[in-house]
């Protein structure tokens, strides 16, 4: 089981990362372009992540309705179908929020201006992912997860060969449109390899009210955690920032580092979700999680040894400032330990996705997350960002706790039932 999700898992850890190289492309390339443009790309991102999140989580729930066709991929078509209907609903939603961009800075004062086409480009790059109809998620599923990192390295490709030529040219207009072909590039790879998996092409049909209604009890509880989740680190922003300029830096790069280490545990997550799916009882879920939750484990403690022993020269690429290096230096102890517990929180979390349990997840997210916005900003004032980050580690211990318990309580009187059930 170890080895069956660890080589599930390598390709999406391997997109993930292809995908991050392109946004470090992208930000390098405005930076040294116009500092406004950058200041309007990272206005314009902080509303199109959250949205684009929430695609994603929705899309994420078609896993454990796919994942028991694996031998049968062609049964599965009658569900794709629904799902892109779905998609297509929590896509237009997305996009409509992400174009209101200029709206949004324009009540909330922020003072950035010259958006161009960015916003429009960047919600219709949004609304071409989500009709993709959940391709990925459904090629994870069906075992065929290589062809995902395919589908990225495509669109990354495309985005870092475009974004020199059409910023140079158009400025921040230039990058919206490279952004919308890099989607455009990701969706094709990824629908061909789709259908070369099905054997045809999935076709449309028409919306089967109440089977998309099955998978909206699954995707839109994941939708909601993520921009509770969004919300949250929104909130805990303000707070480091609130300590001055050396925190708020702090909190960025901490945060950095943490997302880095949570790359490989969040792709041993995804992989585990059709094995825990298409298991048959309650001692085969509960071996795919803790197998999961051992290589998640084992991924953050690798990386958390390799920032503990190249500390130093991994913060003096990040900044040159030695009150920012000596603040994260103090901090980063207690970051490590936050991030090895949302590795396990994302494994039990994922795997009551793949029970079709994801409104536990979300009552546990919006528990301890609910929590902690109401304690960032005292917490902060009084304790400073060491404070803040042990409020984080209590937050995720607390969800690990509650979705671990969560998801024994969900197998703990199940009987075998089938995989295709």
């Amino acid at each position: 089981m170890h080895r069956t999700i660890a080589r599930a898992a390598l390709p999406l850890l391997l997109s993930s990362l292809t995908s991050l190289a392109g946004s470090l492309v992208v930000t390098s390339v405005l930076g040294r372009h116009d500092t406004g443009a950058l200041a309007a790309f990272a206005l314009t991102m902080a509303v199109h992540s959250p949205a684009s999140m929430a695609v994603m989580g929705g899309l994420r729930g078609l896993a454990p309705f796919v994942a028991p066709f694996r031998d049968d991929p062609l049964a599965a078509i009658p569900v794709l179908r629904d799902a892109r209907w779905l998609a297509l609903l929590i896509g237009t939603a997305g996009a409509v929020v992400v174009a209101c961009v200029p709206l949004i800075a324009s009540l909330g004062g922020s003072g950035v201006e010259g958006f161009g086409v960015l916003p429009y480009a960047l919600g219709a790059s949004l609304l071409v992912s989500a009709s993709n109809g959940g391709a990925n998620t459904v090629l994870v599923s069906l075992g065929r997860g290589r062809q995902v990192l395919w589908a990225s390295v495509a669109a990354t490709a495309v985005v870092v060969a475009l974004v020199p030529f059409t910023v140079a040219r158009w400025g921040l207009t230039g990058a919206g449109l490279a952004f919308l072909c890099s989607s455009l590039a990701g969706v094709t790879v990824a629908n061909l390899a789709l259908r070369a998996a099905l054997g045809r092409p999935v076709g449309r049909g028409r919306p089967r009210v109440q089977e998309i209604l099955r998978i909206c009890r699954v995707s839109l509880p994941l939708s909601g955690t993520m921009l509770i989740k969004f919300a949250g680190l929104g909130v805990l922003a303000y707070a480091a920032a609130r300590t001055g300029v050396t925190g708020s830096a702090g909190h960025a790069i901490l945060y950095a580092l943490s997302g880095f280490l949570m790359v490989p545990a969040i792709a041993v997550a995804q992989a585990a979700v059709p094995e825990i799916s298409r298991a048959d009882g309650m001692r085969s879920r509960r071996h795919a999680a803790r197998a999961a939750l051992t290589l998640a484990a084992g991924a953050a403690g690798i990386g958390a040894a390799v920032v503990t022993l190249l500390g130093g020269p991994l913060l003096r690429l990040f900044t040159a400032d030695e009150a920012v290096r000596g603040l994260v230096t103090a901090v980063v102890g207690i970051m490590l330990v936050s991030t090895l517990a949302e590795a396990g929180s994302a494994v039990t979390g994922f795997g009551l996705t793949a029970m079709k349990r994801s409104s536990s997840s979300l009552r546990s997210l919006a528990i301890g997350w609910g929590l902690l916005v109401v304690a960032a900003v005292p917490v902060t004032d009084t304790w400073g960002l060491s404070g803040l980050w042990t409020a984080m580690l209590v937050t995720n211990l607390l969800l690990a706790t509650l979705q671990t318990t969560a998801f024994l309580s969900a197998t703990a009187d199940e009987r075998p039932t089938g995989s295709r059930r």
